[in-house]
């Protein structure tokens, strides 16, 4: 069983209003809304960190291109025309 805690929330009366004719639309509470929203925010900030953090790694670590580090052609070269 998952521990639960209150909170008080302020809103706007009329957002209050409008979020409690979407809640019955969805046959849920606004507590039910508000539960689904925020796990989908969290999901969100997790999913992202995870990846930026695993770009930062990739693009600290870099990438093999076969030139073991050593360009075998000049600036001129690649923009002769």
């Amino acid at each position: 069983m998952t521990v639960k805690q209150n909170i008080t929330l302020s809103l706007p009366k009329e957002l209050l209003t409008q979020t409690k004719l979407v809640a019955v639309k969805r046959q849920t509470s606004v507590s039910g809304l508000m539960i689904e929203a925020l796990k989908e925010l969290v999901e969100r900030e997790t999913a992202y960190s995870y990846a930026r953090n695993r770009q930062l790694a990739w693009m600290e670590k870099g990438f093999d291109m076969g030139t073991e580090g050593q360009a075998s052609w000049t600036r001129e070269e690649l923009h002769e025309r």
